[in-house]
């Protein structure tokens, strides 16, 4: 598994959760959308707590994770977290 979130991207979620670092962000499949990679079902985030995280990357403080029960939706790509030029997040998927 491969999550890259650039410092632009990284600065979206500082700037979009209003919350003083040291803080966890779970990235996670919700159905619902039109997702790049699996149909019917894009990447969300929220502001939680891990309970069994199985990927966690730590930027400045903010904890990037996903959960065990979610590793199937990062499978066999690489996952890019960048900003559009209306500096909106997009997130890209390479398959491996």
């Amino acid at each position: 598994m491969f999550i890259s979130i650039d410092e632009n991207a990284f600065s979206w979620f500082a700037k979009e959760f209003e919350l003083n670092a040291p803080f966890s962000i779970r990235m996670y499949p919700q159905y619902a959308g039109f997702g790049e990679k699996h149909k019917g079902y894009s990447l969300a985030f929220s502001c939680e707590t891990p309970t069994n995280p199985e990927f966690t990357q730590e930027i400045k403080g903010i904890t990037f994770y996903v959960e065990g029960n979610d590793l199937w939706f990062f499978n066999d790509a690489e996952t890019y977290l960048t900003l559009d030029p209306t500096e909106e997040l997009h997130v890209s998927f390479i398959e491996q």
